[in-house]
């Protein structure tokens, strides 16, 4: 029992030392010195830590990627997306095609002519492509800076406006085709014809786009593809993009492409590229300036 005591005895004097006034064992001289030590110790790690991050952000620049060494050449996207890259539906049957109708309807809604009006945001730059919409450097002070107005009429039976199916109703489907956007990124056109198929040419100021069959089976399954917006390609007047905070209003130009006539109920696989001389094309990323596309109609 005696053990016992001495034992719990021995703890309580542990806690609390009255004739040494000592707590845990420390005289509160000796806590004020040891917290002094840490806090000063973890407010320097903290202050190293916080001026390595804003010496950093010195670096970077709010209005552009400072390192775009690295950055790879715009992807080409299309809408309506879908898992794997297939589009299969039935054309008497809307429940099958509405999902992708309403996914262009959301992508075109910017673009209808009443989003459009403000003219301190916006700028007519013409229907036909001409060169690039230079407005400044990046890097100045101008402010927000004025974005082309394009109109969703000049994607003509692609539109919605004229046909609100996008020619799904009738087996006729559309697809809006972009270029990703990458700030201060100038695309440049082909050269020469050299690096164009045999049925298209070069055409000033406009960065084309070309679909056709992927496989050699699918060749005679496809044809009469129509290319509708501005000379049926990307105009230089868009480019260069200046970022979200100098042009948080622009949109970039869209290529409409429907496929007019399209063996039925039987897959079909098509492959849409881009052309110009500083976008290419990679084996590991399918949407680097191209894509492929399975599409499945059933009557």
């Amino acid at each position: 029992m005696s053990g016992n005591k001495d034992s719990d005895g021995g703890w309580k004097n542990f806690v609390w030392n009255s004739e040494k006034r000592e707590f845990l064992g420390r005289t509160g001289v000796s806590w004020f010195k040891i917290l002094m030590f840490y806090l000063i110790f973890y407010g320097c790690l903290a202050g190293i830590f916080i001026g390595t991050i804003q010496a950093m952000m010195l670096t970077l620049s709010k209005y552009k990627p400072t390192y775009q060494d690295r950055v790879a050449p715009p992807g080409l996207s299309h809408t309506p997306r879908s898992e794997k890259s297939e589009i299969s539906f039935t054309m008497s049957k809307p429940e099958t095609y509405n999902k992708y109708v309403a996914t262009m309807l959301k992508l075109l809604e910017p673009y209808s002519d009443d989003n459009q009006t403000e003219t301190q945001k916006f700028e007519d730059c013409g229907g036909t492509a001409s060169t690039y919409k230079d407005r400044g450097s990046v890097e100045s002070d101008a402010g927000q800076r004025k974005a082309c107005r394009f109109s969703r009429s000049w994607l003509d039976s692609c539109s919605g406006i004229y046909d609100d199916t996008f020619g799904f109703k009738e087996g006729k489907p559309c697809l809006l085709v972009k270029l990703n956007r990458i700030v201060n990124f100038r695309p440049r056109p082909p050269s020469s014809n050299d690096s164009l198929p045999d049925t298209l040419k070069v055409k000033p100021h406009v960065i084309p786009v070309f679909c056709k069959h992927k496989r050699d089976e699918d060749q005679a399954k496809i044809s009469d593809i129509k290319y509708f917006g501005i000379d049926g390609g990307f105009p230089l007047q868009y480019y260069p993009y200046y970022g979200k905070v100098l042009q948080p209003q622009y949109l970039q130009p869209l290529v409409a492409i429907q496929f007019a006539n399209i063996t039925l109920n039987e897959e079909v696989r098509i492959e849409c590229k881009v052309f110009g001389d500083n976008i290419d094309y990679s084996e590991k990323d399918r949407y680097q300036g191209r894509f492929d596309v399975k599409l499945t109609i059933t009557s």
